[in-house]
């Protein structure tokens, strides 16, 4: 592990002072590319998942870490916490479009697969700012708790859920009004969030006590933990299974979402950190921050099947496929 680390101006280990949160956005049937936010170097990498190389490499100044994609797949939206910014590239030109000044600490980032809008956690304060996707203005202020991590939203946009580290617990907010309506206590240090399809369950990564607790979002609590490895980041589900980062431990847990019972755990890349399964369900994708790495494992067969150089520090916290 590198002795230094660009931390975004903030403490962004998910063990001790973090940065996916993963809202729930229509896809096309299969993904075609990945933009993994590199943060020591700065960039965004657009990865040819067929090919399995990067074929551009986008320039965004701040630190790019949270990253999220527009329901039709034209805009990806990225977090800079450096740069106190949310930027918008151009998908298909692969250029920076616009930068959108926000100030505080822009980290987590999720999109309504609804309207559209998007959320943004202020890492620095107990908020998440709402962006209109057309104008960009920031048209509302969420209070939440505190430093307030991933964000998911659900298949319907009526809700979001948002990971407060320093709470111990989730908020839900209704995104119509706007007003946090439940506090939902989880495991130590929940850091990203993931809803499943059906938006019935989420599934918090609670980097401190090294579980990821499952919340049943109508009932408003927590229904289930399961243990996995060190300092777990990320969620993602597939095939009846959870897959999660294990960031100290170099790892993919796995568990059965309707059991609950754990499963293999797979190693991948150093630090690994965003994960996401594809649209069909048949592949999960890992970026591994210390490594410079995207892992490829079959989601079935529960086997590493590739691996692609990425630049420097890639955390891809969020949604990254498109």
């Amino acid at each position: 592990m590198r002795a230094a680390r660009r931390l975004a101006g903030l403490c962004l280990l998910a063990g001790l002072c973090p940065v996916v949160g993963i809202g729930l956005a229509p896809v096309p049937s299969r993904a075609a590319e990945a933009f993994l936010t590199a943060q020591n170097a700065d960039a965004v990498d657009v990865v040819d998942l067929d090919g399995r190389k990067v074929v551009a490499t986008i320039p965004v100044p701040g630190a790019p870490a949270g990253i999220a994609l527009s329901p039709d797949r034209s805009a990806v939206y990225v977090t800079a916490p450096e740069g106190k910014a949310l930027v918008v590239i151009d998908a298909s030109a692969r250029r920076v479009a616009r930068t959108v000044p926000l100030g505080g600490g822009p980290l987590g980032i999720g999109v309504s697969p609804v309207s559209g809008a998007v959320y943004v956690a202020d890492w620095y304060a107990k908020r998440l700012w709402e962006v209109d996707p057309k104008s960009f203005a920031v048209v509302a202020e969420i209070p939440v708790g505190t430093s307030p991590s991933g964000i998911a939203v659900t298949p319907d946009g009526r809700f979001l859920l948002a990971a407060d580290r320093d709470d111990d617990a989730l908020s839900l907010v209704d995104t119509a009004t706007r007003q946090r309506v439940a506090a939902i206590p989880v495991g130590t240090r929940p850091f990203g969030v993931t809803i499943d399809a059906e938006g019935k369950r989420a599934y918090s990564a609670n980097v401190g006590s090294n579980d990821v607790s499952v919340v049943d979002i109508a009932a408003r609590r927590e229904v289930g933990r399961v243990k996995v490895g060190e300092r777990p980041y990320a969620v993602a589900l597939s095939m009846g299974r959870a897959f999660v980062t294990d960031q100290y431990g170099g790892t993919v847990s796995t568990f059965d979402t309707a059991t609950l019972a754990p499963g293999p755990r797979l190693d991948v890349g150093e630090y690994p950190e965003g994960i996401q399964a594809s649209p069909d369900g048949r592949t999960i994708y890992v970026a591994n921050w210390e490594s410079n790495t995207l892992t490829v494992i079959d989601a079935a067969a529960l086997t590493v099947t590739g691996t692609v150089k990425t630049s420097d520090g890639p955390r891809a916290f969020g949604q990254f496929l498109r």
